[in-house]
This record gives structure tokens, C-alpha cells and sequence, in this order.
């Protein structure tokens, strides 16, 4: 079992570390998108900080999960983006939903996989 959860954290790894040094690196052309996920994508466009802020936690995130350190607070806060490239594969692009979902379960997943150290979050007890 270790050997399957390292291999699937690897590739969630490398599938971050991939979308994050392709946004910076720009090595590959921006797709052509139209209707709602073109003006979804001019609005994030505008703020000049969400998508390159989006795209350092992916490498940061991409780099814990290949590297192995700090991965219980890796998948909190990989949680909000994952569940966020979810809804606007979801709702505005289904062509990537496959890819979509492939990373928020599998970070729900290594969620479970970890549960234990999270449960003194959600512990009523002060």
C-alpha cells in the first residue's frame, strides 16, 4: 500500500509541478477559450496577482508531494484550489473535467489517508 499512495502522490506531484512551470516558464501557447470561461478567465486575468498566486501554490504543493515533506499540510491547502479547478471544470470547461477530478480526489484521498492528524482540527474540545 505505501508503494501505491507514493506513486499516486507522485503523480499529483508531477501533475502540479507540470501546470505551474508551464504557466511560468510559459512553454506553452495560452488555449484559445470562448463564452463564459473566456470572460471567467479575463476577470482572473485582471487582478494580476490570483493566477500567478494560484500557480505558486501548485509549485509548492507539487514540489511537497514529490519531495515528501510537510504533505499532511500540503493537502489542506491544496484543498480550496483542487475543489476550484473542480468547479470551473465542472461548470465552465468539462473537456478538462477528467484531469479535474483525478486531482480532487486524489487529494481528498491522501486527505483520508492522513485523517488521523487532522482530527484535532475538528475536535470540539478547547
Amino acid at each position: 500500500m505505501k508503494i501505491a499512495i507514493l506513486i499516486f502522490r507522485s503523480l499529483l506531484g508531477l501533475l502540479l509541478l507540470f501546470a505551474s512551470t508551464s504557466y511560468f516558464l510559459k512553454l506553452f501557447p495560452e488555449p484559445e477559450v470562448t463564452g463564459n470561461l473566456k470572460v471567467f478567465n479575463d476577470g482572473i486575468a485582471a487582478s494580476l496577482y490570483l493566477l500567478p498566486l494560484a500557480k505558486a501554490v501548485e509549485l509548492i504543493c507539487g514540489l511537497s508531494y514529490l519531495s515528501g515533506k510537510y504533505v499532511t499540510l500540503t493537502n489542506l491547502v491544496l484543498l480550496p484550489v483542487s475543489f476550484n479547478i473542480l468547479c470551473i471544470n465542472l461548470f465552465l470547461a468539462p473537456e478538462g473535467l477528467p484531469i479535474a477530478l483525478f486531482l480532487f480526489l486524489g487529494n481528498v484521498f491522501l486527505i483520508g489517508l492522513h485523517w488521523k492528524k487532522y482530527q484535532s482540527l475538528f475536535s470540539t474540545n478547547l
